[in-house]
């Protein structure tokens, strides 16, 4: 079963206002909020997914109870993945600003301690062992990741005053990559 949101028209205006409010407090905001109302459309779905796995279960149609398990399993994934994707998003940003600006701060330091745990501990399949992205799948998420943290970077970096394509020539991706990897890999 796949569901899809659909806002009405002055629904979507008032969120593209809220939005835009947020964004002009603080960069970044309006992202969080889309976040949020994002994770509550997520959990009516999972809500409406157990109640028909549950009336699956009771009428003992055993295949398409299997169906919406393993449907909830690639939802449950992509949720890990969502979120760390938004704490490689952090570290990235933070790791960019130091390459960028050759310097750090503390404040910048415990955010990439704290983004790179964060990482580690979402990662991690608790009750089951081992993790749900390898190596490689954490190079991809960071991957994705790091155009969104480097356009929030040139908005920090000396502050503002480099475009995204011009703060991208100053810093070297695959450095950035490769230190952010080193900092959430699985350790083996």
């Amino acid at each position: 079963m796949n569901y899809a949101l659909v806002f009405r028209p002055e629904v979507r205006e008032e969120l593209n206002e809220a939005y835009s409010w947020y964004e002009s407090q603080q960069p970044g905001l309006g992202d969080e909020f889309l976040d949020t109302i994002a994770i509550n459309q997520y959990s009516g779905i999972i809500m409406e997914e157990l109640l028909a796995l549950k009336s699956l279960l009771l009428q003992g149609d055993i295949p398409e109870a299997l169906l919406i398990i393993e449907e909830l399993e690639e939802m449950s994934r992509d949720d890990k993945i969502n979120n760390i994707r938004s704490y490689a998003k952090i570290l990235l940003l933070h790791l960019i600003k130091q390459q960028a600006e050759n310097r750090t701060t503390r404040s910048w330091d415990v955010s990439i301690r704290n983004s790179a745990r964060e990482i580690q501990e979402k990662n991690k399949r608790h009750k089951a062992g081992g993790y749900y992205l390898n190596a490689e799948e954490l190079r991809e998420v960071l991957s994705a990741a790091y155009p969104m943290a480097a356009d929030k970077a040139s908005l920090e970096v000396a502050e503002g005053r480099y475009e995204t394509a011009e703060l991208e020539n100053m810093v070297n991706r695959e450095e950035i990559l490769n230190r952010a990897l080193a900092l959430i890999s699985p350790e083996v």
